[in-house]
């Protein structure tokens, strides 16, 4: 049985109900991920974390010296920010993948190409942190574990904010209403 077509947004409401709900999905999938990083952490396998780093690299661009405490917490909000927008990227373009596609694994790549397209790309680029190739092998793979379990929960938390509703009993119907 061939599968479905792949769904696309047909408005610019259906673009931001899904870029919406990506956001929130990546918001939350960026939890878990942040455990596993702290746990890696907590095993000797990171050094500084990356999204500290980043953190730190951004603060410094603009003279920014925050207190520790303010630190942290912009560590944090950062780390969501960046996982809410590519959810809400990978929400967009999952449309174009057909439905057969099982979206914890869709997720699950998408998880890998964020690691690349950070760790491999501008992260790297902007000397933030050392390629990957050339970085730890325990703090890279501790990564690539981190962003396997962003991307799967990212794609099952967008497939259930996403999946397609039945009507509630009280929703209004077309056509005539049976009589009782």
């Amino acid at each position: 049985m061939p599968s479905p077509p792949p769904r696309t947004p047909r408005t610019v409401t259906d673009l931001v109900t899904d870029a919406a709900a990506g956001a929130a999905a990546g918001a939350l999938a960026t939890v878990p991920m942040s455990g596993l990083m702290l746990l890696a952490q907590r095993l000797g396998l990171m050094g500084v974390q990356p999204p500290r780093r980043i953190t730190d690299a951004a603060l410094g661009t603009v003279g920014a010296r925050p207190s520790e405490r303010a630190r942290r917490a912009l560590t944090a909000l950062d780390h969501l920010a960046f996982g809410a927008g590519a959810g809400a990227v990978f929400a967009v373009l999952q449309r174009a993948v057909p439905r057969a596609v099982p979206r914890p694994l869709l997720g699950a790549a998408h998880g890998l190409l964020v690691w690349a397209v950070s760790y491999a790309g501008w992260v790297a680029a902007a000397g933030i942190m050392p390629p990957a190739h050339r970085d730890r092998t325990d703090r890279q793979t501790a990564m690539v574990a981190a962003h396997l379990v962003y991307g799967s929960v990212l794609g099952a938390a967008t497939a259930r904010l996403l999946r397609p509703h039945a009507p509630t009993p009280h929703a209004p119907t077309t056509g005539p209403r049976p009589v009782p």
